[in-house]
């Protein structure tokens, strides 16, 4: 009976066992993660990633430690807007548009949301960035759910 609940934990615990994925080196924040940046070894790390084909070509949202798990939030795409760049703020509901200049207070890559001051009226709100550089605010996103402005 012993040697049948050892021999049920060996093969529970190898099942259990898989790869993880770490950093090759340090990697510094903002740095787009090429093929030879990451690494897999023979560890189980419960929320880290596990394919490398995951991160090649994202961005490190933080400094990444040669050896250590990556984890889903320590990557993300790149970041197309840069803190105080000047981007259009779009604001869509039905048929109309208001477009009006802003100023990001913060990075963020396609699909993030970032918070922006409308220069005309200095008021901050929270948008989408979409794949051309601009941000989007009121309407419905893709998800069909209503994007609020933040204040």
């Amino acid at each position: 009976m012993l040697r049948l609940a050892c021999l049920a934990v060996l093969v529970w615990t190898a099942a259990a066992w898989s790869e993880t994925l770490v950093a090759a080196r340090t990697i510094r924040s903002q740095a787009i993660l090429g093929p030879g940046d990451v690494a897999v070894i023979d560890k189980s790390v419960p929320g880290a990633l596990t394919d490398a084909a995951e991160v090649v070509g994202l961005e490190a949202r933080v400094v990444l430690y040669a050896g250590r798990p990556i984890r889903p939030g320590d990557v993300g795409p790149a970041a197309i807007v840069e803190r105080n760049q000047i981007v259009t703020l779009i604001y869509r509901q039905g048929a109309l548009s208001i477009l009006a200049d802003a100023r990001a207070l913060g990075r963020a890559g396609v699909g993030d949301a970032v918070r922006v001051m409308n220069l005309a009226s200095r008021s901050t709100v929270t948008g989408i960035v979409r794949g051309d550089g601009t941000v989007t605010v009121g309407g419905p996103d893709r998800s069909g759910m209503t994007m609020g402005a933040l204040q």
